[in-house]
C-alpha cells in the first residue's frame, strides 16, 4: 500500500491514542488490503474493536493487532456463511433482533474509568460472589453516571462547595465523627427487619427516612418510586446515636444519551453491531425515509380465550386491507389465561392454541409476506421459573407457528430490536403494582400523579428494568446485566397489566399498550416520527 494510506492509518490510530510499531502497521495494512473498496470502513471497524479490548499499553505491537484482525476475518467468515444459507437477518439491515442471553455484558473499571467487556461464561446457577457483583456493578454504573454531572462534581478553583452550586458525595465510611450536612449515595437495603440502610461500595449507615422529601429542582429527580434494591442520593446528617436522618433524597441525575456515547465512544452496548459512521449516516437516511413502518404491539394476548381470537383476528384483517401493512407485529404474553405453574398440564393445549394461530395469520397473505411476529413470554408463561430474563417459549410449543408463519421469531423477555439506528427495549412485567406496592415513602405529587410516569423515572434514573428487590422478584444474578438500560435507548415498551399509557421523558418514548386480553387495547408505533397511537377494538 501507498504512503498516503500508511499515513492515515497512523492519523486515525493518534487520534484515538495509539501508537503503532512496524509490525503492527504492516498487520494492519495487511487487513485493508482485504477491503480495496472499504478501507475506511474497515479501518473504523478495526479501531472500533481494539477500543473494546483491554489493552496494556497504548503503544501497539503486533501481537494484539493480530488478535482482532483474526477476529474480525472470522466474523466475516462466518457472515458469509450464514448469508448463504439464508439467515434471518434482514439484506438492508434495517432490523436486528436481540435476545436477552445474546447482550454483551460489560463492566466499569472505576480505576481505568472505563467499561471492558467480559469475556467469561456467566452461570444460571451461580455462587455467592455473583449476587455481590450484581448489586457492585449495579452501583458502579451508576457511580460513574454521577460523576459526569456538574452538580455532583468537585470544584477544581472554589473549595466552597456552597458557592460553586455543587453537591460531593461522601464515602459512607467518612461519616463517622462528622458533623453538618453531608451529601451521600447508597443502596436502599433493609439489613434488619424494619430498619433501613444506605449502603455503598466502603460501609452501611443506618438511615431514618421519616423527615424524607423528594429532591428539589433544578435536578429534576422529584418522580419516582422509592423501593429496596435502589440507589439514591440522600442529603442528610448524623445523629448522635449513629443514625443518618435524611433531608433530602431522589434518585441519581439521568444521563443523556448522546452524553454517554461520547464518554465511552465505539463500545457497543446495545449488541445490534458496532456502525461505523458512514455506515451510521446511511441508515439514518434510509430510517427517514421509512416513512410508512410501523409497529402493532400487543400485551396479555391470552390465546386460549375465544373473544381474544375474535378481536385478534379484526386487527390483522384490517391491517392486511390497509395500503401498507405494519413491519412488526409483537405479541407479548400471557398467552394462556391461567398460570404456566406446576398445576398446569394442558401444554397440548398450548401448542394447539399456537397452531391455530399461525393458521389465522396465514390466511392474511401480505401480512404473512411483508411482516414480522415477535413473540415476548409474559411472567405467567411457561418456562423454567420466573426469574429474569425469561428464556423464549419452548420450540415444541411453538414450532407449528413457525411452519404457518417462517417470518416469525420467539424471544426471551426482555429483548432488544435495532431499527436502522434506532434502539428500542421489550419488557413485558407487571411492575407498577409490585413497585408501588413496595414503596418506602409515598411518591411525590410536585411533578406529577401519575404512577406511570413514577415508574418511567424509576427505571431510567436506576439504569435497570426492574429495581426490585430480589425477594419479589428474582433476577438470574450472572445476568443482570440483561435488565440495564444504558445509556438509554431511544424507546422503551413496558408490557404491563395497568391502563395503557404513553410518555415521553427527557426524550425516552415509553409506552405500555395495555392489556389486550382485559380491554382490547393495543398500541401502533411509528418509529419514523417515535410517536405512539394507543388504540383499541
Amino acid at each position: 500500500m501507498g504512503s498516503v494510506m500508511r499515513n492515515k492509518v497512523q492519523r486515525k490510530f493518534k487520534m484515538r491514542g495509539y501508537t503503532l510499531k512496524i509490525d503492527a502497521m504492516s498487520e494492519v495494512l495487511r487487513f485493508l488490503g482485504g477491503f480495496p473498496e472499504a478501507e475506511d470502513e474497515a479501518l473504523e471497524l478495526l479501531l472500533d474493536e481494539l477500543h473494546q479490548h483491554s489493552l496494556t499499553s497504548s503503544i501497539l505491537d503486533k501481537e494484539p493487532v493480530e488478535k482482532v484482525v483474526s477476529q474480525l476475518l472470522k466474523c466475516e467468515f462466518l457472515d458469509e456463511e450464514n448469508a448463504t444459507a439464508g439467515g434471518y437477518a434482514s439484506d438492508s439491515n434495517d432490523l436486528r433482533i436481540i435476545d436477552a442471553f445474546d447482550f454483551p455484558k460489560f463492566r466499569y473499571d472505576p480505576i481505568k474509568k472505563q467499561f471492558h467487556i467480559f469475556t467469561g461464561k456467566c452461570a444460571v446457577h451461580g455462587d455467592a460472589s455473583q449476587k455481590v457483583l450484581l448489586y457492585r456493578d449495579r452501583f458502579l454504573l451508576l457511580s460513574q453516571r454521577l460523576s459526569h454531572d456538574p452538580h455532583f462534581s468537585k470544584p477544581v478553583f472554589d473549595s466552597d462547595a456552597s458557592v460553586s452550586g455543587s453537591c460531593q458525595i461522601v464515602q459512607i465510611q467518612s461519616l463517622v465523627g462528622q458533623t453538618g450536612k453531608k451529601w451521600i449515595m447508597g443502596l436502599i437495603s433493609q439489613l434488619e427487619d424494619g430498619h433501613f440502610y444506605l449502603e455503598d461500595l466502603t460501609a452501611a449507615v443506618e438511615i431514618e427516612l421519616s423527615n424524607a422529601i423528594s429532591l428539589l429542582t433544578p435536578l429534576d429527580l422529584t418522580t419516582g418510586l422509592f423501593v429496596e434494591n435502589t440507589i439514591v442520593l440522600a442529603e442528610g446528617e448524623m445523629t448522635l446515636d449513629g443514625i443518618f436522618r435524611v433531608k433530602t433524597c431522589g434518585f441519581p441525575p439521568l444521563e443523556d444519551r448522546e452524553k454517554s456515547f461520547t464518554m465511552f465512544s465505539g463500545i457497543d452496548f446495545f449488541g445490534g453491531g458496532s456502525l461505523s459512521k458512514e455506515e451510521t449516516i446511511r441508515l439514518r437516511e434510509l430510517e427517514r425515509e421509512s416513512v410508512n413502518d410501523m409497529f402493532v404491539i400487543l400485551s396479555n394476548v391470552c390465546l386460549d380465550d375465544e373473544q381474544t381470537m375474535e378481536k385478534l383476528e379484526i386487527i390483522l384483517s384490517g391491517y392486511e386491507n390497509e395500503s401498507v401493512v405494519p413491519s412488526l407485529f409483537i405479541l407479548m404474553g400471557n398467552f394462556c389465561s391461567r398460570p404456566c405453574n406446576l398445576s398446569f398440564n394442558s401444554y397440548s393445549s398450548i401448542r394447539h392454541q399456537f397452531s391455530k394461530l399461525g393458521k389465522m395469520v396465514a390466511a392474511h397473505q401480505r401480512l404473512k409476506t411483508h411482516s414480522t411476529f415477535l413473540f415476548i413470554p409474559g411472567p405467567d408463561d411457561l418456562g423454567p421459573s420466573n426469574a429474569l430474563p425469561r428464556c423464549s417459549l419452548p420450540k415444541h410449543i411453538t414450532e407449528e407457528f413457525s411452519n404457518h408463519i417462517p417470518k416469525s421469531a420467539f424471544l426471551s423477555n426482555p429483548c432488544r430490536v435495532k431499527y436502522y439506528t434506532q434502539e428500542i427495549v421489550f419488557f413485558r412485567q407487571d411492575l407498577l403494582y409490585r413497585m408501588r406496592r413496595s414503596c418506602l415513602m409515598p411518591p411525590s405529587t410536585e411533578e406529577t400523579t401519575d404512577l406511570f410516569e413514577h415508574l418511567v423515572a424509576t427505571i431510567t434514573h436506576q439504569s435497570h428494568l426492574c429495581p426490585l428487590p430480589l425477594s419479589i422478584q428474582p433476577i438470574i444474578w450472572s445476568y443482570d446485566h440483561c435488565l440495564q438500560i444504558y445509556p438509554t435507548p431511544h424507546t422503551i415498551v413496558l408490557g404491563d397489566n395497568s391502563e395503557q399509557k404513553a410518555f415521553k421523558y427527557t426524550g425516552i418514548t415509553c409506552f405500555n399498550p395495555g392489556s389486550f386480553s382485559s380491554d382490547f387495547s393495543f398500541a401502533v408505533y411509528r418509529p419514523y416520527s417515535r410517536e405512539v397511537e394507543l388504540s383499541a377494538v
